[in-house]
């Protein structure tokens, strides 16, 4: 067989399939959700439209209870009554939960590429439940980022114990920020962090050899997609710890900024950019120089 005619079969069994350099965006043609149903891509569409706006109006709803708390702890300690207690465990729960629900704001709109080719493959192998298998999936996607949810909270936890996390949530010592900032950025430059993020850049490859029939099946491939995703993102996601966990304009640029090293064809290009950024940053901020 020529080698147009391996392209044209490879077209057909798996829309978008073509070797070169491809991301997520040129994967996300016509050709590649042509197999769902008007109704199907609305419906998947709606959904994770309507759980990003869910989270973030949660969000903006904790930010102002937040708000009101820290102006009142600050009127407590004007006149006099210290506010610094140890954690409960209802403080790790509520800290959990909002990481949960921050990194489904961040995650869910850059995922909307993989999701959509995953339901079109889905329906063009002759799978039926379409909108089931898909939520499986997504389900599976999420299970990831809710571990590293438990992660931060932990973080969190530890850099509050050791009174450096102010009550902005934003890491009061120098050396920290610079520390937390040098890291992340060093990551963004690794061979690791590339291979993660081609991997989110072009899915195709990942679903044709890593298929999986079945709900079992989905949750597998919604998990491992998951851990790639985290793996292009986990170090950015640290860098709230210098800018301010609930610094609602800091969690938005950097959900546009993941949102672009994905979709965008300089993704590669960004990262680089950004982990260079955060070196000298950090640099300057563990010297004292900020």
């Amino acid at each position: 067989m020529t080698s147009v005619g391996r392209t044209t079969v490879n077209m057909r069994l798996f829309p978008g399939k073509v070797r070169k350099p491809a991301t997520a965006f040129r994967a996300l043609n016509p050709g590649s959700v042509a197999s769902l149903s008007r109704r199907e891509r609305i419906l998947i569409l709606g959904c994770v439209v309507a759980v990003t706006t869910l989270s973030w109006g949660y969000l903006f709803y904790l930010d102002h209870q937040m708000l009101s708390a820290r102006q009142h702890d600050k009127m407590m300690m004007e006149m006099g009554m210290s506010m610094a207690a140890p954690w409960t465990t209802a403080d790790m729960f509520f800290t959990f939960a909002m990481w949960v629900v921050m990194m489904v704001g961040m995650m869910a709109g850059s995922a909307v590429p993989v999701i959509l080719v995953f339901a079109g493959a889905h329906a063009r192998r002759g799978g039926g439940r379409v909108p089931f298998i898909v939520l499986i999936f997504v389900l599976g996607y999420l299970a990831v980022w809710v571990g590293f949810s438990a992660c931060a909270a932990l973080a969190q936890w530890a850099l509050h114990h050791a009174a450096v996390l102010s009550p902005e949530m934003v890491a009061s010592s120098p050396q920290v920020s610079g520390a937390i900032l040098c890291a992340a950025g060093l990551y963004q430059l690794t061979p690791f962090k590339r291979a993660c993020l081609m991997h989110c850049q072009s899915p195709l490859g990942f679903l044709m050899t890593r298929w999986r029939d079945g709900t079992l099946g989905a949750l597998q491939m919604g998990m491992r997609h998951g851990v790639y995703c985290l793996g292009c993102c986990w170090a950015l996601m640290c860098v709230l710890f210098v800018v301010g966990v609930m610094n609602l304009v800091w969690v938005a640029a950097l959900a546009l900024f993941v949102f672009l090293e994905k979709i965008g064809p300089t993704g590669a290009i960004l990262a680089h950019a950004a982990g260079a950024a955060m070196i000298a940053l950090g640099v300057l901020l563990f010297a004292g120089m900020l």
